[in-house]
């Protein structure tokens, strides 16, 4: 599918987008040569290949889920207006 400068224009309007029509024929050539590379790599027979989550089989290092900060709760909470057992108190808004 290849796409023309109509197209383009088209489309730079419904995505509000301010596009000169000279600037137009450069979006063409470069979204037909888009298109054009995703058509190639639908040809590509992929039967039997599980889709990955990610195209790298690694792992992340992760740190290990250990507390490192002290409870500051009581310290924090001496600023606000209203606390009780230790939540925030705050006016209510949906009745």
């Amino acid at each position: 599918m290849a796409l023309e400068h109509s197209d383009v224009l088209r489309a730079a309007h419904l995505a509000r987008l301010g596009l000169a029509s000279q600037d137009a024929e450069a979006y063409v050539e470069d979204l037909n040569q888009i298109l054009a590379m995703v058509d190639q790599l639908q040809q590509v027979n992929t039967d039997g290949i599980a889709p990955l989550a990610h195209p790298l089989e690694a792992t992340q290092r992760l740190r290990a889920d250990e507390v490192t900060e002290s409870n500051q709760r009581e310290h924090f909470q001496q600023v606000a207006p209203a606390t009780e057992q230790g939540l925030y108190l705050v006016p209510r808004v949906v009745e």
